[in-house]
């Protein structure tokens, strides 16, 4: 009998997934289109979605050393039976710009980036030394300057006619870490006139056959358009939209194939329901819009191996991996070190919090001194994973809020950001949350959030507004995870403000849910009109709590109507209907 195959949750080297009898969702199939494509090839995705682990496929089956053990790699693959004929064809060179050194500034930077790209093509040379003259490896090793190593490795292998393939892994990170942490300017010292990385670039065009760059942003390429021009952006092509990541019907057959192998206790459908609001949802193209939306992979391996190794969901939906990458987040409102931008972007990022979605033109590359533009820095949120495509207005693409793990990020970042203006206690602010949802105790929370919003509105220029309002009652409301905080519900012919949605899933002992209609007024409201608002909000509020849906969803519980009125910065209302 077969031993079942391991979760490779974290595993991000092909050889090693199968080496180890890992589970491998199968991306074969993308092969041959990838090889009908122009030859310089360039494609963006989140982190966490896969691309190493999709790159170290790729070098195995285009890489001549390893056709003799294609069996052994490939053999139970789709690709075993649609092959190509570029398989196992070139000398492959691949670099993995995430693990070149950022350290120091000017030449020293240049030193450290050198120092990698020396190494890797030592061992390129190490590894095709018998396809060479016997001074071949030691000649490479002799050059310090790994420009210089790779000018005499194109001489060689073009004088015997040998093919070479390009792959380089997190081609942009070596670049956005330096325009991160140490700016503008010297993000663009290297990327124009005779700056090294430019350099290095230009020496790609020309040397290889084939060229694929795979990286999160497309910030660099601009800049480095005139070094290196003969890219093909398939980012955003509706054939590849789920390359990376996992598909609804990917995500299904791999649970069932550890329920059929007595790993995975429990109903599947049900599995995959749960995790559907927290990991799935992602659109890549404009033109996949209708097709189904695509899993996180780390995220989706996270929960499988909760399940099948405690039989039941992660305590924590959000993979302390995913935390840390999210903090990227962080970097996006002052990647440009200009503190001039980040009332823009402070409010960009609020509008998507408040609302859950944006409209954005999508760039698809833009140079780093224009970053900051508000529609890049939108362009860049979806890059990262923090939005995704949601629908289409015109020619502009409405992004939303992909998930509740993203979710999440969002409403933490705002939380340490409305923390420097307040001081709100959160610890005593995540016990009324917890007496809001166990007693129905509610008021305290909400006198205790606007007594913040006061503090933050009096010294924040632009912070009152009800769009203002609603993300930072949305941000603590998220402090704790008894809740699905969901925004703009569809009930009974209308949207309500907040449905606070308990996930019984997780907390079954929750005995209270919310239907929250929240009201804003200028300072200069009348008492008649907040007089009126109120008289709409108890409408409102009745009509939402007779639809059936809502009334199913909180079944089990008892259903709270608030209402909850500001005018300007200070609460006026805060009452059950």
């Amino acid at each position: 009998m077969n031993q079942v195959k391991r979760i490779p949750y974290g595993i991000s080297d092909f050889k090693q997934l199968r080496n180890e009898n890992c589970y491998f969702v199968d991306k074969t199939i993308y092969l041959p289109l990838i090889e009908q494509m122009p030859n310089y090839l360039f494609l963006t995705r989140p982190r966490r979605f896969g691309k190493s682990v999709f790159i170290s496929m790729m070098r195995t089956y285009y890489d001549i050393l390893q056709r003799d053990n294609f069996e052994k790699y490939f053999g139970d693959l789709w690709i075993a039976s649609h092959l190509t004929d570029q398989r196992n064809r070139f000398q492959v060179l691949y670099f993995d710009f995430s693990k070149a050194g950022c350290s120091g500034v000017g030449d020293g930077l240049m030193a450290s980036f050198n120092e990698y790209c020396g190494l890797v093509i030592n061992q390129f040379a190490d590894d095709y030394a018998s396809f060479y003259e016997p001074d071949f490896k030691s000649t490479i090793e002799s050059i310090s300057n790994a420009k210089a190593k790779l000018a005499y490795i194109e001489i060689k292998a073009k004088s015997k006619g040998y093919p070479l393939y390009l792959i380089i892994d997190e081609y942009d990170n070596f670049t956005n870490v330096i325009l991160s942490e140490h700016g503008q300017k010297m993000f663009h010292d290297l990327t124009h006139a005779s700056g090294f990385y430019r350099e290095y670039f230009k020496q790609y065009k020309g040397m290889f056959d084939r060229i694929f760059l795979m990286g999160v942003s497309p910030v660099t390429l601009d800049d480095l358009s005139s070094g290196y021009n003969i890219d093909w952006n398939i980012s955003t092509d509706c054939r590849f939209n789920a390359m990376m990541g996992f598909s609804e019907t990917e995500v299904r057959k791999m649970f069932q194939y550890y329920q059929d192998s007595s790993m995975l206790i429990g109903d599947v459908e049900a599995m995959i329901a749960g995790m559907k609001p927290w990991y799935d949802n992602y659109c890549f193209a404009r033109m996949s819009l209708n097709d189904d939306r695509v899993f996180n992979c780390d995220m989706t391996l996270y929960y499988l191996s909760s399940q099948v190794q405690k039989h039941r969901a992660p305590e924590d939906m959000v993979d302390k991996n995913i935390r840390t990458d999210y903090s990227k987040l962080k970097m996006l409102a002052r990647i440009d070190h200009d503190g001039s931008h980040e009332g823009s972007r402070m409010s960009t990022i609020e509008e998507i919090a408040a609302k859950g979605e944006i409209l954005v033109n999508l760039h698809t590359s833009f140079p780093a001194e224009k970053v900051a533009d508000i529609d890049n820095f939108r362009s860049l949120l979806y890059y990262y994973g923090l939005l995704t495509m949601c629908g289409t207005r015109g020619d502009l693409i409405r992004m939303c809020i992909p998930n509740h793990c993203v979710r999440e990020q969002y409403f933490g970042f705002l939380r340490d950001y409305y923390q420097k203006y307040s001081s709100i206690d959160l610890h005593y602010l995540n016990v009324m949350l917890t007496d809001l949802a166990y007693d129905g105790c509610w008021k305290p929370f909400f006198e205790s959030v606007a007594c913040a919003y006061r503090e933050n509105s009096s010294v924040r220029d632009g912070m009152e507004g009800e769009r203002n309002l609603q993300g930072f009652l949305k941000a603590y409301l998220a402090l704790v995870s008894y809740y699905l905080v969901e925004p703009e519900l569809e009930m009974n012919y209308g949207y309500c403000d907040f449905f606070l949605l308990p996930d019984k899933q997780r907390y079954p002992d929750i005995e209270h849910s919310y239907i929250i209609e929240l009201k804003y007024a200028a300072r200069t409201a009348t008492d008649v009109e907040l007089a009126a608002q109120v008289e709409e909000g108890d409408r409102q509020l009745l009509q939402y709590s007779e639809d059936k849906k809502a009334r199913q969803l909180a079944t089990g519980t008892t259903l709270h109507r608030l209402l909850i009125q500001f005018r300007g910065w200070d609460m006026v209302r805060c009452e059950e209907v």
